[in-house]
């Protein structure tokens, strides 16, 4: 029966040495050497899926505060950290587990344990250390000489058991060496307790006990950082990580009073996923997106260049509508002839019962006077509004003022190209959970109107909205709620204070558009001559008409995007109320059961230039004819190409003069070589005479040709400097 308790003795033993002296002197030095917890007090959302946290508390003398992250978000926190002792202390360095294989890690220690050891493998590592044996009242201090497991003889077996012949039993035997030199060994039972008595010998194992503890949390990486002063002070700690992205969703109620301005409504989604709660936290929402990137900086590197990875974004595929580039009309938010402005739509449910019930039951925040609601925001309720539960139309409950009394909001700044929504009350959302935080409700300015763009299959309900909240709001998606019920949703980009924006959210079946196009041919429209360059601009014309019909029984306004083409100008007919940087945007106001008809030009000018001193009269007769020019133009040329003759002849004589001058001198050099080819011949003076008798004959009519030529050429020079002075003066330009 004593060796059945064996494994039992293990266990006590193991058990007796964890509760040994030494583990209470580790024990007693938890207090001045780790901090209790630092909790999260502001937490920053950024749009680029980074996170902004800031840790808050108390610490005193010379402690220790421990923060544990995943690898992925070690990475970030080493290249952000920023630790500050407010208190007058300092930080003396901060440490954090490495990721080395378990194994790798123990081969470090002095002792030689494996990753799983039993209690007399245990004690056979830690021979010649000094302990203290206790066996009951009895006790004795030495040296560990030994552990061994030796046979305590042969059993016999029990009424019952199956076994024919018993089995040998084994137990642990401990040999210690004592202060006085003698041999002592005793059997370890659960009644015997071994103390290490070597300090250092002590922390190894704690170390040990911690590695092994580490591998329960095989990706936590504790981050440890070490502060000396005197004294309670204040810590703060501060990073980044890597966090999902926030997301902005909207409500837009429209107003039950005519000429009341519609609810806008903001909430923004948001996620915990960093392991930690987050307990009445100050929150702030950046919608901006600063530069950052992953490097795994926690990771030993040899050489290699760290890694960095793209940039992503989120891609919207419902369809939004451009920014205003140009205003040609003030834009109205409400018309004699259409309906009050407003917008219409939203998310039918109970007095925002099911989402800030929901948050409440999570802890997220607390409102009093929203009704019930349970769950993750989709819980029950009663009346209209933003939640779960089902609007009762026998109510008559005016919900958008309701709505507005009961909201708490964020304040908001712009922080140069990035604008922050700072919650105005602390904020509870728990670990691996989600919240809906409001952010923004306003009344803002809108117009209801239909929709168009040419090559879509239908018009679309949309808001022409005036952001006239002060506010600016971040991209996201929105719903609309008119007469207390769901009418439609969308998404919108980022709209600035003061910025008007369409947004659509639902078809228009009651409007039919159809488009015509009536062009004539491309002809010279004008006639421009400056300084000896004439300039044909010539015009393609197009007459846009767009034929609107309204089968509803209420007006419309239709907002038409005529797409803008490259070359292509407005030239008459309507003026658009905006363009965008792809589309002029015209308006057109549609009675009952009504057409009505939109019209209005565009031209493309193309353009030719002609030099004048090349133009000859063939071109102008064939600009006569072709209408490029008229009477006008063509009187103003005459002149200019008369001049332009009468230089050309000049021009011509001056040539003409030259070419009998290069004749005579070839004809005199030939001379010259037969005079020195007849030296000393018998007809040298015979023919001496004849030749000189012809280079005189030349060199008079050389003298008379030089005479012409020099003449005109200087005509040609005064024909040409006249005919650049008439093509300097003419300034012209004529519509045709």
């Amino acid at each position: 029966m004593r060796n059945r308790q064996f494994p039992f003795l293990l266990a006590l033993l193991t058990c007796g040495f964890l509760h040994s002296p030494a583990q209470q002197m580790i024990s007693a030095s938890t207090p001045a050497s780790t901090a209790g917890r630092l909790p999260v007090r502001h937490v920053a959302l950024y749009k680029n899926g980074v996170g902004y946290f800031q840790h808050d508390g108390q610490v005193r003398g010379d402690q220790k505060v421990t923060i544990a992250f995943t690898t992925a978000q070690l990475n970030d926190v080493l290249k952000s950290l920023t630790t500050i002792d407010l208190g007058g202390g300092h930080i003396t360095g901060v440490s954090y587990n490495s990721t080395a294989p378990l194994g790798q890690r123990l081969d470090t220690l002095q002792i030689p344990l494996g990753e799983k050891t039993t209690t007399a493998e245990f004690l056979d590592a830690l021979r010649g250390a000094r302990v203290e044996v206790r066996n009951g009242t009895a006790a004795l201090t030495g040296r560990l000489l030994s552990v061994e497991s030796v046979p305590t003889g042969r059993e016999k077996p029990e009424a019952g058991d199956a076994a024919e012949k018993s089995e040998s039993r084994t137990q642990t035997r401990v040999s210690v060496i004592t202060d006085s030199g003698d041999l002592r060994s005793f059997y370890l039972t659960p009644a015997t307790s071994v103390r290490l008595l070597d300090r250092e010998l002590n922390q190894e194992v704690g170390h040990y006990l911690d590695l092994l503890s580490s591998t329960r949390a095989a990706d936590v990486r504790k981050m440890t950082i070490s502060t000396e002063g005197s004294g309670e002070r204040e810590l703060r700690v501060s990073y980044i990580s890597e966090v999902p992205v926030w997301k902005s969703t909207y409500r837009i109620v429209m107003p039950s009073t005519p000429n009341a301005k519609p609810l806008l409504q903001g909430w923004a989604v948001v996620d915990n996923t960093v392991g930690e709660d987050w307990d009445n936290v100050q929150l702030s929402l950046i919608a901006g997106a600063p530069q950052s990137f992953v490097q795994q900086i926690s990771q030993p590197y040899y050489a290699r260049r760290p890694e960095v990875g793209l940039p992503e974004m989120a891609m919207l595929t419902p369809q939004t509508h451009e920014q205003t580039m140009e205003q040609f009309a003030q834009l109205a938010s409400t018309s004699s002839n259409g309906p009050p402005a407003g917008v219409a739509g939203g998310v039918p449910g109970g007095r925002m019962g099911g989402v800030l019930g929901g948050i409440t039951a999570g802890g997220a925040m607390k409102v009093d006077r929203f009704g019930s609601g349970t769950g993750g925001g989709v819980g029950a309720g009663r009346g209209a509004g933003i939640g779960g539960g089902v609007f009762r139309a026998a109510q008559s409950v005016d919900v958008e003022n309701l709505m507005e009394s009961e909201q708490t909001t964020a304040g908001t700044q712009d922080l140069g190209d990035l604008f922050e929504y700072d919650i105005k009350q602390p904020v509870t959302i728990h670990k691996n959970q989600s919240a809906l935080v409001p952010i923004l409700q306003a009344r803002v300015d809108a117009e209801k109107v239909t929709l168009w763009h040419p090559g879509e299959s239908r018009p679309l309900r949309a808001l022409w909205l005036n952001n006239s909240s002060g506010l600016t709001l971040d991209g996201g998606s929105f719903s609309i709620q008119e007469g207390q019920t769901f009418a439609g949703e969308g998404l919108m980009d980022a709209i600035r204070p003061g910025e008007k924006r369409l947004i659509s959210y639902a078809a228009d079946p009651d409007v039919q558009i159809q488009s015509k196009v009536k062009g004539e041919g491309q002809r010279v429209s004008r006639v421009r001559i400056y300084r000896g360059v004439m300039t044909h601009i010539s015009e393609e014309r197009q007459h846009q008409i767009y034929i609107v019909r309204n089968q509803d029984k209420a007006a419309r306004a239709v907002i038409i995007e005529h797409p803008q083409r490259k070359g292509w100008e407005l030239t008459g007919g309507a003026k658009p109320e905006e363009t965008s940087p792809s589309a002029y945007r015209f308006r057109v106001n549609v009675g009952p059961q009504q057409t009505a008809q939109l019209e209005f030009d565009e031209v493309h000018s193309y353009g030719a230039t002609y030099q004048l001193t090349n133009v000859t009269p063939e071109q102008i007769a064939l600009f006569v004819r072709e209408g490029s020019i008229n009477p006008k133009i063509e009187s103003a040329l005459k002149p200019i190409i008369k001049q332009k003759d009468e230089v050309a002849e000049y021009a011509e004589q001056v040539t003409k003069l030259n070419t009998k001058l290069t004749g005579i001198f070839d004809d005199q050099k030939r001379l010259r070589e037969n005079l020195q080819a007849l030296k000393g011949s018998a007809e040298e003076r015979t023919l001496a005479q004849r030749y000189t008798t012809e280079l005189n004959r030349q060199e008079d009519e050389l003298s008379a040709l030089r005479k012409q030529r020099d003449e005109a050429q200087e005509k040609h020079e005064s024909a040409q400097a006249q005919l650049n002075d008439m093509l300097e003066k003419l300034e012209l330009e004529v519509k045709l």
